[in-house]
This record gives C-alpha cells, sequence and structure tokens, in this order.
C-alpha cells in the first residue's frame, strides 16, 4: 500500500531561515552614521561659538542688576557697546548722538524718559528718573543689538 500523499502525517515544520543580526550594520549604515556625526559635531562646535560670542552680553546683563543709578546703567552700556563695535564708533559719542546710535543699533527708538535719564543721570541730578525703565531699555538693547559682525552677514558685506 502506498502512502496517501494528502496525508497529515506527511506535514514537517516550516523551515524558518535565521534572524538577520543587527551588528555589523550595511556599509550604507555607517555612512549615515558618519554624516549624522560629522552633522552633530558642526552644530556642536557653532553653539560653542555663539556661546562664546555672546559673552559680554551675559556679564553686562549681570551687571546690569547691580546697576543703582542712571550713571551705572550708561556705563554698563558703553562699555557694552564698546565690545561689540569699534570704539572709535563708540567712545566719542554722547547725549542725542549717544541716543540716536543706540536707536539704530537696537532696533528700536531710545524712549524720551530713558533718552533724558542717559542724559541727565551721568552729569545732573537723578532723583525724578526712574531707574527701572533705564535698567529695562538697557537690558533690551544688550540682548536685541547686532555687532558689527552680524550686521555684516545681514548686509552680506565681505
Amino acid at each position: 500500500m502506498k502512502p496517501d500523499p494528502a496525508s497529515l502525517e506527511n506535514l514537517r515544520d516550516i523551515a524558518v531561515p535565521p534572524p538577520v543580526p543587527w551588528w555589523p550594520p550595511a556599509p550604507g549604515w555607517w555612512v549615515v552614521m558618519a554624516v549624522l556625526a560629522i552633522a552633530v559635531i558642526v552644530v556642536a562646535f557653532r553653539a560653542w561659538r555663539l556661546w562664546r560670542a555672546n559673552a559680554y552680553r551675559r556679564a553686562a546683563l549681570r551687571e546690569l542688576q547691580r546697576a543703582t543709578t542712571p550713571a551705572g546703567i550708561a556705563e554698563i552700556l558703553k562699555r557694552t557697546a564698546m565690545v561689540a563695535y569699534p570704539r572709535t564708533d563708540v567712545a566719542a559719542l554722547s547725549g542725542s548722538a549717544w541716543c540716536q546710535w543706540l536707536a539704530e543699533t537696537g532696533g528700536r527708538p531710545v524712549p524720551n524718559k530713558v533718552a533724558e535719564a542717559l542724559d541727565r543721570g551721568v552729569f545732573g541730578k537723578a532723583d525724578d528718573i526712574n531707574v527701572g525703565e533705564v535698567s529695562a531699555f538697557a537690558a533690551e538693547w544688550i540682548t536685541q543689538h547686532r555687532n558689527r559682525t552680524e550686521a555684516r552677514k545681514e548686509r552680506k558685506e565681505p
């Protein structure tokens, strides 16, 4: 008697191939990992350079928190400006020319009370001057101004 080919006794287990190993990856994955590693290094280096370039801003903001007079705030503003811009452009500025320059580089006009405080607070009595307004303007200018390198990049100059 011949065995029946359709009999269930003739069934065998399915032959499953061994699982594909995860390591080592294919050459394409090595290329992808290398490109990603280079990109991470470039981004980290640029972030570090930006953090270092803005050290003067962080130092100025720390000093600004301790300033209690318009004269002290004006001094911090002037020192910050001389770090970010050439000394020849900033050092001789005073009065309305100084306020005009702050407005141009800060991106917004200097409020009249702040301009008065910066002008009178340094050379005259500062009894009626609101130091909080002057300090707020100074903090905004320190964080928002464009230094010469950033301004050159915006204008696309060499």
